[in-house]
């Protein structure tokens, strides 16, 4: 029995970027067509199999701790860039300033969509979502250089908008104007979570 349900939902590709350089820069550089490999996309800085562990996962490893990569892509939505942005009082946020590997458009509510989903391409690339990307300060600079007065409003107004984290289950090219089929896994909320949360 499948453990993936396929949704009603299609997301459009409407934007393709790579970090060429993390270290040197945070901004992507806008792409027509992205090769996606186990690695991660062709070019990307946050590619590899494994990673070092970064504040995300701080209560679990120390940091630099080789990890596996589940952040090879970084996926934000067109719609919940265009709020963030409102609330930043800008007319427009370029997704290169944020790091962006893709914007899709169509799935409201994007970053919330369940953990482990799947965003399958008629080419038969297929990215897993690991997680909801929780807003960082990097942004800011990038931000600020072209929105001098800005930078520091993007982590409260990305706040459950940023998108999710991803990862390639399997390779294959996607281009701008694509359409991702969304799956979702065929399981009820775990009935424990308020009570594993509770503080």
């Amino acid at each position: 029995m499948p453990a993936l349900a396929a949704t009603k939902f299609e997301a459009e590709i409407v934007w393709l970027g790579v970090v060429t350089d993390r270290a040197a820069a945070l901004p992507s550089t806008p792409l027509e067509a992205m090769e996606l490999t186990f690695d991660g996309p062709l070019g990307e800085a946050h590619g590899g199999m494994t990673r070092p562990s970064c504040s995300r996962v701080m209560g679990l490893y120390p940091r630099n701790t080789p990890i596996r990569n589940v952040r090879q892509v970084s996926i934000v939505s067109e719609e919940e860039l265009v709020a963030i942005a409102q609330e930043m009082g800008l007319d427009t946020l370029d997704p290169t300033l944020i790091g962006a590997t893709m914007v899709l458009r169509g799935v409201p509510d994007f970053s919330h969509v369940p953990p482990s989903s799947r965003l399958l391409a008629d080419s038969g690339a297929s990215l897993t979502v690991d997680m909801e990307n929780r807003p960082c300060t990097l942004p800011a600079r990038p931000i600020e250089t072209q929105h001098p007065g800005y930078g520091k409003a993007f982590k409260p107004a990305a706040a459950d908008r940023r998108g999710v984290t991803a990862w390639v289950e399997a390779e294959g090219r996607v281009a701008l104007g694509d359409r991702l089929r969304l799956f979702v896994p065929d399981q009820p909320v775990w009935s424990q979570m308020s009570r594993a949360l509770r503080r």
